[in-house]
This record gives structure tokens, C-alpha cells and sequence, in this order.
């Protein structure tokens, strides 16, 4: 299969190493040529816009920071839309609004174009080795046939269902990723007042009934001062915004997400939108004085 990429972020690069390492050919492009050097070393071919990726390909990934950017790069006088040929298939691996995801895919299917949506979840260090979560939603027989696709880039594939049930359960989990980074920060500031060494408390929580991804993963880069996790303070309050949307549609109060997602807009205006998401803890670390440092922990997992 003749693969597209489109998008070489933090996420995206390394997702398309993995397909390169697999042996797929892969087009590629991003709006920094720049981005793409590595999956160029590496074999991929450059194409000089969204449209071309899709002219080169028979199925074309798309990995990018929003909707807005999601709709440019599909719909655009030069988006994928325009160049993919029928019976091809555009697999969207950004965390995107359900109801855009189905809009595009309607415009899709007028081309004969299938859709399937295959958000991930699990760390850019996880994506970087081939482990990250794939959640999948589309019809089975595109999922079945992607299959070793995805398998190169993730470890777990899960197919949740139709198409739209994917970005609901990645909102999911990145809504309770926020939280739980909020309350690691919390716990560690608990436990550094209290006197406690931060290394021990580290270990002690992971050992514990109150552990988390998110506190074995984040913590230690928040413990090494590097707050280093490969994802946005922007890209953090706009998932929020997403799960706040859900709530809202879906008739579901929820009370810990809003609050979330009010601190997180107050750190984004504190440090910026460019800061990586664990700095939400810096807040807390400004209100004591006190910086959550400990010897022996990694600045990029």
C-alpha cells in the first residue's frame, strides 16, 4: 500500500518513522520541509503539497494540531480531497472534533473516498518506539484492511466502532490525563511540604492504589524540571474544549474537566501556548515557592 503522511510534529514524525522502519512507502509533507528531513533520510519522498501526497497515494495519514488545520489540509484548493483517487482512504490521526471528523467524511465518501479515524494515545516516547494506542473508528473492512498500518505504528489497536466513536474515547482519555497531571502536581506538593523526599514519594505512589499513567510518565519529567512530555499547553486546553463540548451534547455535567480546563487556560496564560502541558504543575510551584525536583529523572521519557 501506498502510504501519505501528512503532518511531522512531535507526534507525527514519529509515526512515520515507524511506517518507514516497517517497510511502507511513504510520501510526506508538512509545512516546515524542515520537519521531514529525518523521514527523508529515511527513504520517505517529499511531495510539495497536501494534494500531491494524495496524488502519490493510495491511502493518506493525516497527524495535525486541529481542526482548523485538518480542514485546510483536506478541503483546500490543494488538499487531499482534490488529489486522492477513488476507492482510496484518508485515515485522520489527529485528536479532532467528532462532528468535523463526520462532516469531512461525508466529502470523502461523495469521491468514493472511505474514512477511517485512528486517534493515539499514550506519550510521544510511546509512538517513538511503535507502542502508542491506536483507537480506530470506521467501517470494519477499512479497519481490517489498514490493519498492518496501524499494527507498524502502535502496539494496542483497539477498534471502537463506527466512525465517531474513536474521538469520543480519545477525548476521553486525554480529559483524564489533565486531571490526573493536575493531581499528580498536587500529591507531589503534598508530599515535598510534608518533608518527604520526592524520589521515595515517586515510588511510593507508583507502588500505590492511587498511581496513574500519567503519574509514572509526567512526574518524572515535572521531577526533573524539563516538564519535557512532547505536547502543547494549546493542544491541551483544546482537547479539553473538546471533552467540555461532549459533556454539553452528550447531557453529562462535568464538574472536574471544567475545572481542569480553567487551570490549564490559566497556565497557557501564564507560560504560553507553546509550553508543554506538565508546566500546568508550575502554577502550584509559583503559588509555594517551591520547585518539585529530584535527582535521577529523565528530561525527555
Amino acid at each position: 500500500m501506498r502510504l501519505g503522511f501528512i503532518g511531522l510534529g512531535n507526534l507525527g514524525a514519529k509515526l512515520a518513522a515507524s511506517l518507514l522502519r516497517q517497510g511502507f512507502s511513504v510520501t510526506v509533507y508538512d509545512l516546515d520541509r524542515g520537519n521531514a528531513a529525518d523521514q527523508i533520510g529515511s527513504g520517505a519522498v517529499w511531495a510539495d503539497s497536501p494534494r500531491a501526497v494524495a496524488e502519490a497515494s493510495e491511502s493518506v495519514i493525516t497527524c495535525l494540531p486541529s481542526p482548523q488545520a485538518v480542514d485546510a489540509v483536506m478541503t483546500g484548493p490543494d488538499g487531499v480531497l482534490s488529489g486522492l483517487q477513488a476507492g482510496g482512504t484518508w485515515v485522520e490521526m489527529s485528536t479532532n472534533d467528532l462532528n468535523e471528523v463526520k462532516r469531512l467524511a461525508v466529502l470523502a465518501e461523495d469521491r468514493d473516498i472511505a474514512t477511517l479515524e485512528a486517534p493515539v494515545t499514550g506519550g510521544v516516547h510511546r509512538a517513538a518506539s511503535g507502542e502508542i494506542t491506536v483507537l480506530v473508528g470506521g467501517d470494519k473492512a477499512v479497519f481490517e484492511t489498514h490493519l498492518p498500518v496501524l499494527r507498524a505504528m502502535g502496539g494496542e489497536v483497539i477498534h471502537m466502532g463506527k466512525l465517531g466513536s474513536a474521538s469520543v474515547i480519545k477525548v476521553i482519555t486525554n480529559m483524564l490525563a489533565f486531571i490526573h497531571l493536575i493531581a499528580a502536581g498536587e500529591a507531589l506538593m503534598l508530599a515535598k511540604q510534608g518533608g518527604l523526599d520526592l524520589a521515595t514519594s515517586f515510588q511510593a505512589i507508583k507502588a500505590s492504589s492511587g498511581n496513574s499513567f500519567v503519574h509514572e510518565t509526567e512526574s518524572q519529567v515535572i521531577l526533573n524540571g524539563s516538564y519535557n512530555i512532547g505536547f502543547t499547553m494549546d493542544l491541551a486546553c483544546k482537547d479539553l474544549g473538546f471533552a467540555e463540548q461532549l459533556g454539553s451534547t452528550f447531557g453529562v455535567p462535568l464538574e472536574l474537566a471544567a475545572h481542569a480546563a480553567r487551570i490549564f487556560e490559566q497556565a497557557r496564560c501564564a507560560y504560553g501556548g507553546d509550553a508543554w502541558s506538565p508546566m500546568v504543575v508550575k502554577l502550584l510551584e509559583d503559588a509555594t515557592g517551591t520547585e518539585l525536583r529530584a535527582p535521577g529523572f529523565p528530561a525527555v521519557l
